[in-house]
């Protein structure tokens, strides 16, 4: 009887690219913390609105508002040449996009910038775009395709440095905070390794409107009870500012 034999794959471009973010997430001291939130209102005025913008783009719009009056949000810990935290003027939110090539799924990232300014609308525009256009005319694709081609040592190297010298560099290019969810696969996310400062992901909601929020953080930046008031007022900027603007986009359509 002949045995099976198991196959090798190799690694492509895309995961190694993955394994480099894991491998610099794993230097990280994250903490989580959690909240159950009620955004009943907010759903009611999601499913009545002319357009159903997609939760990750909601909760991107008032993460960012929080972002204003809490700097800790657009810091980020900087390691070299001396350790430091660098506190970035504007919010850049990391969206992840799931798309499919050929032989394999991969993930690329959506940069927003200054969502707090911009209209859920356009915020969502940007979104689709990165979900529906071609692969190759994206950046983040054609980026990570290259870097995931540089040999390892080299490539580690363009990491670190990215990473932990200069903060404005850092920022431009993986943001200032992360925004992650498997909800559209009906699951959720228990614990997250956050490469950035902070990044922001969610379960399920249950029958009556309430939702499991996440925060998973450095805490060489900053403290548990401030990720806990932030918490408090991203459910309330969610059921008010974002709610309206909601509401508002209805009545546009009337």
């Amino acid at each position: 009887m002949v045995k099976s034999v198991g196959k090798n794959y190799p690694i492509s471009p895309f995961r190694r690219v993955v394994t480099d973010l894991m491998h610099f997430s794993s230097y990280v001291p994250g903490v989580s913390v959690e909240r159950r939130m009620n955004l009943a209102p907010l759903i009611s005025a999601r499913r009545q609105a002319a357009s159903r913008t997609g939760w990750c783009v909601l909760f991107t719009k008032a993460y960012a508002m929080i972002a204003r009056d809490y700097p800790e949000l657009r810091r980020s810990y900087m390691k070299f040449p001396w350790p430091r935290l660098y506190e970035h003027p504007n919010t850049i939110a990391t969206l992840n996009v799931e798309r499919e090539l050929p032989n394999e799924r991969i993930v690329l990232y959506c940069l927003l910038r200054s969502p707090e300014n911009r209209s859920l609308a356009e915020l969502d525009a940007i979104v689709r775009h990165h979900k529906e256009a071609p692969l190759t005319s994206l950046r983040s694709y054609v980026r990570c395709r290259r870097l995931g081609r540089v040999p390892w040592p080299f490539r580690r190297m363009f990491w670190w440095g990215a990473l932990n010298v200069i903060g404005r560099r850092r920022c431009h290019n993986f943001g200032t905070f992360g925004i992650s969810s498997v909800a559209a696969q009906g699951a959720g996310l228990l614990h997250l390794t956050p490469l950035l400062t902070s990044t922001l992901h969610y379960g399920l909601f249950d029958d009556q409107g309430r939702l499991d929020v996440r925060l998973s953080f450095d805490h060489r930046v900053m403290d548990g009870a401030v990720t806990g008031r932030i918490l408090v007022d991203l459910e309330s900027t969610l059921n008010r500012e974002i709610t309206a603007e909601l509401r508002g986009l209805k009545l546009a359509a009337a």
